[in-house]
């Protein structure tokens, strides 16, 4: 069963290729979903896979690119009316 998992991160993660790194982790390991930038320098992702996919994914997510400096990451399971595809990039 496809699970959601939507994440706030906070840190030195815009302007260091953050967004297309956590795109070839998520490809990785077959998630599907997206990933954007916030008006307040927060990079806000969604990324839907089975449960176990999605825990690797949230570590590597703290953990962080190698330009990047991870300070919080906030992360939620939720219910999402949609089923992705694949995982974009979004503006």
């Amino acid at each position: 069963m496809t699970k959601s998992l939507h994440c706030l991160i906070s840190g030195k993660v815009q302007g260091v290729n953050f967004r297309s790194w956590t795109k070839d982790q998520a490809a990785s390991i077959g998630l599907k979903g997206w990933v954007r930038n916030l008006d307040d320098g927060r990079v806000e992702v969604l990324a839907q896979g089975d449960e176990e996919a999605l825990q690797a994914f949230k570590g590597k997510l703290a953990q962080g690119s190698n330009m990047s400096r991870v300070e919080h990451i906030e992360t939620n399971w939720i219910d999402y009316d949609k089923e992705y595809t694949r995982f974009e990039l979004r503006l």
